[in-house]
């Protein structure tokens, strides 16, 4: 987390960095806020070689933590959330606007139609087996 904020707030010290994000955690813990509640402390390798207890968090606790940051750097990063939770909100009201959305990013990403048709029909297969599943109660199992 000391990382994620040095990076945010522009500060190469890490000492700085460290104090910044306590002061976060205050603030936030002060708020009631879970996300700092989310956030776990595995010891983990040091500069000097010793270990210690390292704030890390998951990536949506991080995405929400990153939200909290008053930063020129998170900016971007609040933007991309705010138009990702738009996109999120259009697709439940009309799920193909998603398909069509991975069409176009496969297509930027040098998909032949061809590669997206196939990838298509796989996922709709899979869907259908799931959905089989479902139907008649097959539970996984153990081997």
């Amino acid at each position: 987390m000391v990382d994620i904020v040095a990076a945010l707030i522009q500060q190469p010290d890490y000492q700085t960095a460290r104090k910044y994000w306590n002061k976060l955690k205050e603030r936030l813990k002060k708020e009631e806020s879970q996300l700092v509640t989310n956030c776990h402390q595995p010891k983990m390798p040091a500069a000097d070689g010793k270990s210690c207890l390292t704030d890390v968090a998951d990536p949506e606790t991080l995405l929400r933590i990153i939200q909290s940051v008053p930063s020129p750097k998170a900016e971007p990063i609040k933007l991309w959330l705010a138009k990702v939770g738009y996109e999120r909100i259009q697709d439940m009201s009309d799920p193909a606007r998603s398909l069509d959305r991975a069409r176009k990013y496969w297509r930027q990403h040098g998909r032949s139609e061809k590669w997206i048709q196939q990838r298509m029909m796989g996922q709709e297969a899979r869907n259908k087996l799931i959905d089989y599943w479902k139907d008649h109660e097959i539970k996984e199992y153990d081997r």
